[in-house]
């Protein structure tokens, strides 16, 4: 593998990495807000069914949407290693 080859798959790993942490990060902040919405912490009044759905969807997303992105990479990465012997 030369250098450059080495270089861009490292770059990719790195951007593969930060996206995967967004979604963790944002998956987080879902929960939190829908959290903060049943708790009726926030200055406006929003139903309980919206709190509680947004925390769930954050759980689901934060626990599940990076396994997801993963699989998808990989198969990609597969993909393109077959086309190219």
């Amino acid at each position: 593998m030369s250098q450059s080859a080495r270089d861009a798959a490292e770059a990719q790993a790195r951007r593969r990495y930060i996206i995967m942490n967004i979604a963790r990060i944002g998956g987080l902040g879902l929960l939190l807000l829908g959290v903060a919405i049943t708790r009726n912490v926030l200055p406006v009044q929003l139903p309980w069914a919206l709190g509680a759905g947004l925390a769930v969807l954050g759980l689901l997303e934060f626990f599940f949407l990076p396994a997801i992105i993963a699989k998808r990479w990989k198969a990609g990465d597969r993909a393109k290693s077959d086309q190219h012997p």
